[in-house]
């Protein structure tokens, strides 16, 4: 009896976890902790620069300004709301990069409208704004109807801008 007592007690001890075992987490942990501090002093994704605005646009209505403010502004603006993630590399690099292409294709701050037809094209078939961006950020989850307001205030706003500038010259 006593022998099936030992080892019954010999197999609910655990195993002192080996010093081989140990480094091998060590590593497993350490390097990938040690790169995330690392990448932080990079300093691309940090610029968090907000230039002032050099031009504005008069919108349609209100309902069309706060659409646009909730569901464009932070890329297509020079009044981007910076998250606290975008303090974190590798997300902060990613968000300097969307944030720097949106203000160089429209820029509603600096009068860039050149592609504001394709802005409305984009958000017709659901592209704008992209579905990274929507979970993170509850006023650009676009129901339909305000797809259909944003677009009509779009061509409301633009197309009077159009022919505002065409008369001046």
């Amino acid at each position: 009896m006593s022998d099936s007592n030992a080892t019954t007690s010999a197999e609910s001890v655990p195993e002192p976890t080996s010093p081989k075992r140990r480094k091998i987490w060590r590593y497993i942990l350490g390097v990938p902790a040690f790169l995330f501090v690392a990448i932080q002093f990079i300093p691309y994704g940090h610029n968090h620069t907000n230039p002032p605005p050099t031009a504005s646009v008069t919108w349609d209505s209100k309902e069309t300004e706060n659409l646009v403010r909730a569901a464009c502004y932070d890329c297509h603006s020079n009044e981007t709301v910076w998250p606290w993630y975008s303090n974190v590399a590798p997300v902060s690099w990613l968000v300097q990069r969307d944030v720097d292409h949106g203000r160089m294709e429209l820029n509603f701050s600096e009068g860039n409208l050149r592609e504001v037809d394709e802005a409305a094209e984009l958000i017709e078939s659901n592209n704008m704004p992209p579905w990274f961006y929507r979970p993170m950020h509850s006023g650009a989850k676009l129901s339909a109807a305000d797809k259909e307001t944003l677009i009509k205030g779009f061509a409301a706003t633009f197309d009077s801008a159009t022919h505002h500038e065409e008369h001046e010259d």
